[in-house]
C-alpha cells in the first residue's frame, strides 16, 4: 500500500483507471436505473412508491461503507501520517455527507406514504442522522486549521471516535422497537425480496458504489496535483527573493 500511496504513482494510477472506471459506473448506474425504473414490478403493498428503495437503500450503504473507509483512512494517517491518506480523507467527507444526506432525503420521501409523517425520531433514523453530522464535523474540522497536519489528526480522531455509531446504525432496528423495517438484503438465511426486485436493486448499488469512487478519486487526484502546484508556486517564490534579498548588500558594497 505504501507502494501505490507514493503521490506521483497515485496520480499516474489514477489518471489511467480513472476514465474506465467513469464510463463503468455511468453505464451501470444507467443499465440499473433503467431496470429499476421501467422493468422493475411495483410492490404489491408499497405500489410505485418501493422505487424510491433503489436510491434509498444504496445511498444507506454507501453512507456506512464510506465511513468505514474513513476510519481506515484515520488509522492510515495517525499510524503512518502519509499525507495522501489525508488529502483522500479530507476529499472523502464531502462526498460522504452527500450520499448520507440522499439517504435521509429518499428515506423522508419513502416514509412519508409508508408511515404517514416524514421523520420519527426512532433509532435507525436518529443514527442516520447522526452519522450525517459526523461527515459534516469531519469535513468542517479538517479545513477549520491554518496548519493541514493539525487539522488532519483531528479529523482522524474525530472519525474514529465517531466508528461507534455504525453498528447502531445497523443494529438499531433489532435492538429497539422502530418503524423501520429490518434488514431484507443482508439477511444471512434468505434474502427478504423477490428476485426481480433484488436484482436491479444490487445493480444499482453496484453503479452508485462505482460512481462514488470515481467522485472520491478524482477528487483526490486533484487535490494531490493542487498540492504540488502550490509546493512549486512556493518554490519558485522563495528562489525568486534570494536575489532580491542579497541586492541591496551588493549595491551597498558598491
Amino acid at each position: 500500500m505504501h507502494r501505490f500511496a507514493n503521490p506521483g504513482r497515485f496520480l499516474r494510477l489514477a489518471g489511467a483507471v480513472l476514465p474506465w472506471l467513469w464510463a463503468t459506473a455511468l453505464a451501470v448506474t444507467a443499465w440499473g436505473t433503467a431496470w429499476a425504473l421501467l422493468y422493475a414490478p411495483a410492490d404489491w403493498q408499497q405500489g410505485e412508491t418501493v422505487r424510491i428503495m433503489y436510491v434509498h437503500v444504496p445511498m444507506a450503504w454507501l453512507a456506512m461503507g464510506g465511513y468505514l473507509g474513513l476510519g481506515i483512512l484515520s488509522v492510515m494517517s495517525l499510524i503512518w501520517r502519509h499525507p495522501l491518506a489525508d488529502l483522500a480523507a479530507r476529499e472523502l467527507a464531502p462526498v460522504g455527507a452527500a450520499v448520507t444526506a440522499l439517504c435521509l432525503a429518499t428515506g423522508s420521501l419513502w416514509g412519508k406514504p409508508m408511515w404517514g409523517t416524514w421523520w420519527v425520531w426512532d433509532a435507525r433514523l436518529t443514527s442516520v442522522l447522526v452519522l450525517f453530522f459526523l461527515w459534516l464535523g469531519h469535513a468542517a474540522l479538517v479545513r477549520a486549521f491554518d496548519e493541514t497536519e493539525r487539522g488532519a489528526r483531528a479529523g482522524a480522531i474525530l472519525a474514529l471516535v465517531g466508528l461507534v455509531n455504525l453498528p447502531v446504525v445497523k443494529f438499531s432496528v433489532d435492538w429497539w422497537n422502530t418503524l423501520h423495517q429490518p434488514a431484507s438484503v443482508t439477511r444471512l438465511d434468505a434474502p427478504g425480496m423477490h428476485v426481480d426486485m433484488l436484482y436491479p436493486l444490487l445493480v444499482c448499488a453496484i453503479g452508485f458504489s462505482l460512481l462514488f469512487g470515481a467522485i472520491v478519486l478524482a477528487r483526490t487526484r486533484s487535490a494531490v496535483m493542487e498540492r504540488r502546484i502550490r509546493a512549486l508556486e512556493m518554490a519558485r517564490a522563495r528562489r525568486a527573493d534570494r536575489p532580491l534579498a542579497a541586492a541591496p548588500a551588493t549595491l551597498a558594497g558598491d
